[in-house]
């Protein structure tokens, strides 16, 4: 059995933000961010706490999975 590798959190928000097809400012308004701290998570500038994470996620259309 072979594992995979987690993709990196900022790899995995920037492909859903692009699926999306959301912008970075929209996105944050709807998740209730700013879209400095958008880029921060993408960028890996910034962790991503788990708040944030539900919250952008439900303005993406998408659910939490642990690993």
């Amino acid at each position: 059995m072979t594992t995979r590798k987690p993709r990196p959190i900022g790899a995995t928000l920037k492909a859903a933000i692009t699926k999306s097809g959301l912008t970075h400012y929209a996105l944050a308004s709807l998740a209730g961010v700013t879209p400095s701290q958008i880029d921060r998570f993408m960028s890996g500038e910034r962790d991503l706490r788990l708040e944030s994470a539900g919250k952008i996620a439900a303005a993406l259309g998408l659910e939490l999975s642990p690993v």
